[in-house]
């Protein structure tokens, strides 16, 4: 089967959101909002819904959070399918150096942080036990290598340097 022929990047399919079943709405809600900085677009409960949007920007939604057949559920044990993380991007290391001190501020545990070559990382659980990675892109010539091909490297690193950055840029 041939992919479409896009000639332009904004005409190709992406993602557009993650929708995700979490036990307790209030606290999947500040959690994304108090510390991964999303706003809450829509909130369900002042409607009758057990559902909430946020996004970054003016986007209508990045994430949807609902209790629809979770409420009060527990995350799915340790080898089985499902979601193995959603990717959160951020402008750059900046940013994502904010969110990982407010995390660490509310005593969030981080459980790894990698750079990808493309990618600087960090991975996380929510509080339903959803996997997350934080990241932001790096500049497009660490994405390829000399010869033309992919870099693909799992190298970890120590998260910490990333708060420390930001506490001396102020």
């Amino acid at each position: 089967m041939d992919k479409p022929n896009h000639t332009n990047s904004d005409q190709w399919p992406h993602i557009g959101h993650i929708h995700l079943r979490v036990a307790d709405l209030d606290r999947a809600v500040q959690f994304y909002r108090e510390l991964l900085g999303f706003n809450v677009t829509g909130y369900g409960p002042d409607m009758g819904l057990p559902v909430a949007f946020l996004a970054a920007g003016d986007y209508h939604h990045h994430i949807g959070l609902n209790t629809f057949h979770s409420l009060g559920g527990t995350p799915p044990p340790e080898g089985h399918t499902g979601l193995h993380h959603a990717a959160i991007v951020y402008p750059d290391r900046e940013a994502l150096g904010m969110a990982v001190q407010r995390l660490v501020a509310c005593g969030w545990p981080i459980d790894l942080a990698e750079d990808h070559g493309a990618t600087i990382s960090i991975y996380l659980k929510d509080p339903d036990g959803n996997g997350l990675e934080l990241y932001y892109d790096q500049p497009r010539e660490y994405w390829i290598d000399e010869n033309g091909r992919p870099i693909i490297k799992a190298e970890q690193f120590d998260w910490h340097d990333l708060i420390n950055e930001n506490s001396k840029m102020k």
